[in-house]
């Protein structure tokens, strides 16, 4: 049996992973998909999900989009505790690196234009889920102090929705497709990588959990 941790992006909640979650679970495997504070910044979500790992060890860690930003610097805090890590069309910070840092200015005019009816949170893309809520754009802001722990994980997944418009995330494949301690796979579905790639990252996660 192995233990996941499902973090999801911007203006998402733990229901987002519903159908991965219930595949896992189906196969007797013991899953976590928590929905992160709607307010403060990375260092809150980071401390969140920190709190869960308390009591969880050879863990799988799994990001979408924004989320890739939290298991990365979870996992530099307490890498033994990470057995792999799965990054679903997600930001893989380098030390002192924000989402604001990461993204392209198309990214950047949706952060500025969501969030100008408070200028705290950015609000849901009209596309998203009826679920969807606004995001602390703290939280896109901050920068992280990554040690480079991380790296003693080299179990560790990148896959990169290749429907995905104005895609900041290619810039992760070009780095990592030819390191030994990164799988790269390409998957068919837009930045919603469940509408088209959920057997994907399934596929991976279970791959993460067999590597480790």
């Amino acid at each position: 049996m192995t233990t996941y941790v499902l973090i999801p992006g911007a203006c998402h909640g733990g229901w987002y992973y519903d159908p991965i979650a219930a595949d896992l679970r189906a196969l007797g495997h013991e899953v976590h998909a928590p929905t992160l504070s709607r307010d403060g910044n990375l260092e809150d979500h980071t401390t969140e999900v920190l709190a869960l790992l308390d009591d969880l060890d050879d863990v799988v860690l799994a990001g979408h989009s924004y989320g890739g930003m939290v298991i990365t610097t979870v996992a530099d805090r307490v890498p033994e505790k990470v057995a792999g890590l799965v990054y679903a069309d997600a930001l893989v910070p380098g030390d002192g690196q924000s989402v604001w840092d990461l993204v392209n200015d198309h990214w950047r005019d949706w952060y500025i234009s969501g969030s100008a009816h408070d200028g705290r949170s950015i609000a849901p893309l009209p596309f998203f889920d009826s679920r969807a809520f606004a995001h602390p754009l703290a939280s896109l802001i901050q920068r992280p102090r990554i040690t480079g722990a991380v790296d003693k994980i080299t179990n560790r997944w990148y896959l990169l929705a290749k429907g995905t418009e104005f895609s900041p995330f290619t810039q992760f494949r070009d780095a990592y497709q030819d390191d030994p301690t990164w799988h790269v796979v390409e998957v068919d579905a837009p930045h919603n990588i469940l509408d088209g790639g959920e057997a994907a990252l399934l596929e991976a996660l279970k791959s993460a959990a067999s590597a480790s």
